[in-house]
């Protein structure tokens, strides 16, 4: 196939760009002359049309004229008048009538000759059956017109009547003729126009009397009728199409009328040489503007060819060959001298792109793309088994972070060092993958060498790093995932090995070989949190409430709300399964906005069964660091109407001590508000004096390991008693996780703690228990217990 030819190449495109505009010039030409031929001689028959229904009422006058004038020779004839004068009671007088009526009716050629007396009456007719001319007669007489048409048993009539006169008024003379082809054939004769006589009876269709058409158009015609009136338009007869007019002669019924036919075909025929001529001057045009487009396209093509090749050569790694710049089209010219400046940028930095598309450049190890290959290779070409080992640093960002940024690179080529040392006699693949993470691919391999190797790494480790003045301490959590056990594709079995890395480190067992159940828990993982999303929506969460008593007069002061999730399958859910990863996500603050708003509607409900209480929220590191926290928290109370010194928020060391200055600023507007707020589980934390005595906090709780271990411990009873003095002194009232026995509660009394709370008290019970048990609560008698021992100890 000639380029030319192809649309694929550019020299067929521009051939059949040009050759397609023409085309198309051409054809708009072609389609909008021939529409407005059509469309005069479409008007043009119209007027025809019209002016035929005219030719045709005056040839109908003529002819009613002209028949009306030889009734009214009949009506005079003197033979005549003596016959109708005479007394119709005489023998014979009526037969005479007859015949004269039948004598004038041969000679003039008319379908019915009637007299009628004065009254209208039927006397004598040239046939049988004349009486329904009289309903004519008489509308003739009443409208003063002297003919009508009529129709009679099916048959079209032009009927015209006489008064008879002898010379008083006796009779009338009425006449009707036929309507045939002669109207027809004279109207034909001087406008060139077909017509039908059309008759439609009551309550069906149109039916042709008599026409010019010829038979086959005719039937044709009758095939395309029906009920409605024919109106103006264009038929298709016996393969000719016709322009079509309907002139109504009687429109009561039944009715009648003439449809006047003219050829659309042969008004067209004379404009068909001139369209013959357009088209010859088309096929003239394509054939010249084909020629010039070809020159054009290969003008413009064969440069950019040779460019496309010089193109193929630089795909092919040619960079030595130069980009011809020889073309005429300016374009086309910058086109090839930007190729060959890409040429030139290629060849230089072709070597440079190889080396850091596979090489680390910090360790100088195969990045993970080479990496990749290697796996890939060895799958595709051994079926020997091996391993692979993902390794991952521990602390590394601590060194990052207090060492900067250009120790830790060079803690990295140190490490890099290590374990190119530790591979090279095993024959491995060493690559470092991102960051702290290096790979090793280890070549006819199974679980028992690839564990070996692993611990010898970790031994490795087990000797610190010497870099300039600092010693830095080596740690390392090390996934292995083996082939073709654990898959052979390279995604899947680095995939892997990362999942049994993170699990080593995870469970800080040094080393661990991938097995399925670590997948496995990924994904239910993933479908509790998906899981949990639809809990606030379909009322799966159930608040559950720790009592907290009052222990210097052992009464019910308030409650810890807690989460439940009853989940419909798995039935209760801990807390521990399912806060974390709502922590991860930033899903706990949908959770904790249940909460605050479960707490408060339960702290109204209590108060209604006559128990004031206060109930204790915890707020995550999210909550805190939400500025709106306080603005959401006033909107939620509102509608309740709730006290707000009613509600405890709990805030964590930790939580505190991630952004002190923000957490400050969100507590202040909490505390303005008249929360109560609380430091949970204190002394466990990292928190400092300075910042304490800035908060605006209104309780500390002491963490539960302090409470439950004091009464065997003495540091711990003594960090107890420190940290209710230390709180009392702040004005702050203090409250005791883990109270288990009732000598924890005489001791916690004895050194002046608030509240306490604890399963030696309750433990979490579900909201709609509450009220019963505390207004059932008895406190025990502590009176018996002594604590004297130990509270010597401690002084």
């Amino acid at each position: 196939m000639p380029s030319w030819l192809n649309l694929r190449r550019l020299e067929g495109r521009i051939v059949a760009l040009f050759l397609g505009l023409l085309l198309l010039v051409q054809l708009v030409s072609f389609g909008v002359i021939r529409a407005s031929i059509t469309h005069n001689a479409d008007t043009s028959l119209a007027a025809e049309l019209q002016t035929g229904e005219r030719l045709l009422r005056r040839l109908l006058d003529q002819r009613a004229s002209k028949l009306r004038d030889t009734a009214e020779l009949l009506a005079k004839d003197y033979g005549f008048r003596s016959a109708v004068g005479l007394s119709l009671a005489e023998a014979g007088t009526v037969e005479t009538i007859k015949d004269a009526l039948a004598n004038q009716g041969e000679r003039i050629g008319a379908a019915v000759v009637a007299y009628f007396d004065g009254e209208l009456r039927l006397v004598a007719a040239t046939r049988d059956g004349a009486e329904p001319f009289g309903g004519v007669l008489k509308a003739l007489v009443a409208s003063s017109e002297g003919s009508a048409l009529s129709v009679q048993d099916g048959h079209a009539y032009q009927v015209v009547a006489v008064q008879v006169r002898t010379p008083a008024p006796v009779g009338w003379v009425l006449m009707g003729f036929s309507l045939d082809r002669e109207v027809l054939d004279d109207l034909k004769a001087l406008s060139d126009l077909d017509g039908v006589v059309l008759l439609q009876p009551p309550r069906r269709g149109w039916t042709p009397l008599v026409g010019t058409l010829d038979g086959q158009a005719n039937a044709a015609l009758q095939a395309s009728l029906g009920a409605d009136s024919p109106g103006d338009g264009v038929l298709q007869l016996a393969g000719e199409r016709l322009r079509t007019h309907f002139v109504p002669l009687l429109r009561g019924e039944p009715r009648l009328g003439v449809v006047l036919l003219r050829s659309l075909d042969a008004a067209l025929a004379p404009y068909r040489e001139l369209q013959l001529v357009l088209l010859g001057l088309t096929v003239v045009g394509v054939l010249v503007f084909a020629s010039l487009s070809v020159l054009l396209a290969r003008g413009i093509s064969g440069p950019i060819t040779a460019l496309s090749g010089s193109a193929r050569r630089l795909e092919g790694g040619d960079y030595d060959t130069p980009v011809p710049a020889a073309s005429r089209v300016e374009e086309v010219h910058e086109l090839a001298v930007a190729l060959e400046s890409m040429r030139e940028g290629i060849r230089r930095r072709d070597a440079l792109v190889n080396n850091l598309a596979y090489v680390d450049p910090l360790t100088l190890l195969p990045n993970r793309a080479r990496f990749a290959e290697f796996l890939q290779h060895h799958l595709d070409h051994s079926d020997t088994p091996g391993a692979v080992l993902m390794l991952d640093l521990d602390r590394f960002k601590h060194v990052n972070d207090v060492l900067g940024h250009d120790v830790g690179d060079r803690l990295l080529q140190s490490v890099a060092e290590r374990l190119r040392a530790l591979c090279a006699p095993a024959h491995s693949v060493l690559a470092r993958l991102s960051g702290d993470e290096f790979a090793i691919l280890l070549a006819r391999t199974d679980a028992r060498a690839a564990s070996e190797a692993a611990l010898a790494i970790l031994k490795d480790f087990e000797q610190p790093l010497q870099l300039d003045d600092e010693t830095i301490d080596l740690g390392a959590g090390i996934g292995i995932a083996l082939f073709p056990e654990h898959g052979r594709d390279v995604n899947v079995l680095l995939g892997r090995a990362e999942l049994a890395m993170y699990a080593a480190k995870t469970r800080q067992c040094g080393s661990l070989i991938y097995h399925a159940q670590l997948d496995v828990g990924s994904q239910e993982s993933l479908s509790l949190l998906s899981e949990l999303r639809r809990a606030v929506e379909n009322d799966e969460l159930r608040l559950f409430l720790q009592p907290k008593i009052d222990l210097q007069q052992g009464r019910v002061v308030g409650a810890e709300a807690l989460v439940r999730w009853q989940h419909p399958q798995r039935g209760l859910v801990p807390p521990m399964q399912f806060i974390p990863f709502a922590e991860q996500t930033g899903f706990i603050r949908i959770l904790s906005a249940w909460m605050l708003e479960g707490a408060a509607r339960f702290s109204q409900q209590a108060r209604e069964a006559g128990l004031a209480l206060r109930l204790s929220v915890n707020l995550s590191t999210r909550d805190l660091m939400d500025q709106e926290l306080p603005a959401k928290i006033e909107a939620m109370l509102a509608p309740l109407q709730v006290a707000a010194d009613s509600l405890c928020l709990e805030i964590t060391e930790s939580a505190i001590m991630d952004d002190p200055e923000r957490a400050l600023s969100t507590l202040e507007h909490l505390h303005a508000m008249g929360l109560k707020l609380s430091i949970d589980d204190f002394g466990t934390g990292y928190s400092s004096l300075a910042y304490l005595k800035r908060l605006p906090v209104d309780e500390l709780k002491i963490d539960k390991s302090f409470v439950m271990a004091m009464e065997r411990d003495l540091d711990d009873a003594r960090i107890v008693r420190s940290t209710i003095e230390l709180a009392h002194n702040l004005g702050l009232s203090v409250v005791a996780e883990g109270l288990e026995t009732l000598k924890a509660w005489a001791l916690l009394a004895k050194l002046g703690c608030d509240e306490g709370q604890g399963y030696f008290v309750s433990k979490p019970m579900p909201q709609e228990q509450f009220v019963a048990w505390a207004q059932a609560w008895q406190p025990p008698d502590i009176s018996a217990v002594t604590a004297e021992s130990l509270m010597a100890k401690l002084d």
